[in-house]
């Protein structure tokens, strides 16, 4: 699919994975729309943990809310947002984001620039299998990406919004 072609994406169409926590189904990516965002479907189990305290330097990214409230730390400020509520991460702000609900959750995630899609592909492989991953590609990985993540915050995010840590 190329950004000059119209084409439709049905709900069961698309790539998907799974990122040890939360889903991931990929829509749209660079090649798609010619470099200016990506744009992932991010299903959400109940009480999961997506994503300790993390900082993008490359990208902004946007979640909306499809199903579900889904709790976010954006800086210092904790708010969750419902369906039909966007919300932006700029480049450069730590945030979280995660399902403090009893039922799922799903979300858009709008990524400017794309790219940062690739992540998601390199990391579930990583995340796919049997015991713990390996630490050093991981950080090899974030590295590439530009991305800081602070998994100490993964047992403080986890106890104060009754989740469940990512597995």
């Amino acid at each position: 699919m190329e950004a000059s072609v119209a084409t439709v994406l049905g709900p069961r169409d698309g790539k998907a994975g799974f990122l040890g926590s939360i889903g991931v189904r990929f829509m749209v990516d660079r090649e798609q729309s010619g470099g200016g965002f990506s744009l992932v479907e991010h299903p959400m189990s109940a009480r999961a943990l997506a994503a300790p305290l993390h900082r993008h330097n490359r990208e902004d990214e946007y979640s909306y809310v499809i199903e579900g409230r889904v709790g976010f730390q954006l800086g210092d400020e904790v708010r969750e947002a419902g369906p039909g509520e966007v919300v932006a991460k700029p480049r450069g702000v730590p945030h979280a984001f995660w399902n403090p609900g009893d039922e799922s959750a799903k979300l858009l995630e709008i990524i400017s620039p794309a790219g940062f899609e690739e992540y998601f592909r390199e990391l579930a492989p990583l995340l796919g299998g049997d015991g713990p991953p390996d630490v050093a590609a991981l950080g090899a990985l974030q590295a590439r990406y530009d991305l800081t993540m602070d998994f100490s915050t993964i047992d403080s995010l986890s106890a104060a919004h009754g989740l469940r840590p990512p597995e």
